[in-house]
Order: C-alpha cells, then structure tokens, then sequence
C-alpha cells in the first residue's frame, strides 16, 4: 500500500538539556492531524563496523559501557566527524579501536534505533582486507579485541555482555549481505 506522507504544519524545538527533541504537527492522508514529538540526533551520524579478519570471522570489541555500566561486546563503532563520509569514519574507528585498517569498505545500509521517536541512526559498513595500522583514539583504557564466529552469531543472543540491539542489528544484517552479495 502506497500512502502520501504526512503534511508537516509546523515544526518546534523542546528546548533543555541534550539529547535535544522537535514537536512535529502533522496532517495525515486521512485529515487526521497529530502533534509528535522526536529526539533529534547530535552531530553527524554514526557508524557500525563488522570486521572481518577472514571470511569465516568477525572481530569484536569489548568496552566499558557507561549507560549499562558494564563491559559490552560488539563490533567497531564511533562516531563520524564533521566532513567525514561513514565508509572514511569506519576505517579510522577500525585503526583507533582495534588497530587494522581496511582495504575493501562496503557500505551496506542505514540502521535506526527507534524511528518512532528518534532520528537516532547509524550506518553499516562491512570492513575486509584488513591490515596492521594503529591510529590514536579517544579509549581511555584499550579494547579487548575478541574473535567470533560468523556462522555462531546466534551463541551472541542470550550473553549478558551483549545487549545493544544494533550491535545484533548489524551482525546479522552483514552476515545476510554477505551471503548475497558477498
């Protein structure tokens, strides 16, 4: 089924602490109209990284988690810098976390947190052809590199130190890619 987008009316800001929101009023294809509310993400995006050591493998990392508070598994992930695309923010958090940078960098796709009420995304790069290089980051302690895998992902679903969902997201969306298009 194929329907218009919503008009949008008006748009304000919810002014306060950070993360900043937008009200939305919008009119629906019906005449319905609705007042939404929204997070508005900081900055510029972010990024994913599933690395891949071999065909057979995925590298992950395990950090502090500060909203969890405790150490969490997952791939290669930051934050990308003003003028930075998301395949150049992979290789460089690949060479800051783990100390490998890539040859081949496929941009697989967007991945959005919760786009209910959030504008809060991230894009999917699959990082191959991976070789030694370090770049200082902003870790304050180093990253336990671990090995995984990629056809023992699902052992990652019930762990107690795993918990992001597109941490998941992103492992089983590039596990799938690569067998399509591989």
């Amino acid at each position: 089924m194929t329907r218009r987008f919503p008009i949008i009316h008006a748009r304000r800001p919810i002014l306060g602490q950070p993360p900043h929101g937008e009200e939305i009023d919008l009119e629906f294809s019906n005449g319905e109209s609705r007042t939404y509310r929204r997070m508005l993400q900081p900055g510029h995006g972010a990024v994913y990284v599933v690395a891949l050591p071999d065909p057979e493998h995925v590298y992950l990392i395990r950090e502090y988690s500060c909203g969890m508070e405790h150490y969490e598994l997952g791939p290669v992930k930051g934050r990308i810098d003003p003028g930075e695309t998301p395949t150049e923010t992979a290789n460089r958090e690949l060479r800051e976390e783990i100390g490998f940078g890539a040859r081949r960098l496929d941009y697989v796709r967007r991945i959005s947190l919760n786009p209910n009420y959030m504008t809060h995304a991230a894009d999917l790069v699959i990082a191959r052809d991976l070789y030694p290089e370090t770049l200082e980051g902003d870790e304050p302690e180093p990253l336990e590199l671990v090995t995984w895998r990629l056809d023992d992902l699902e052992s990652l679903l019930l762990r107690p130190d795993m918990t992001d969902g597109r941490s998941f997201a992103a492992l089983f969306i590039a596990r799938q890619w690569l067998r399509e298009f591989g």
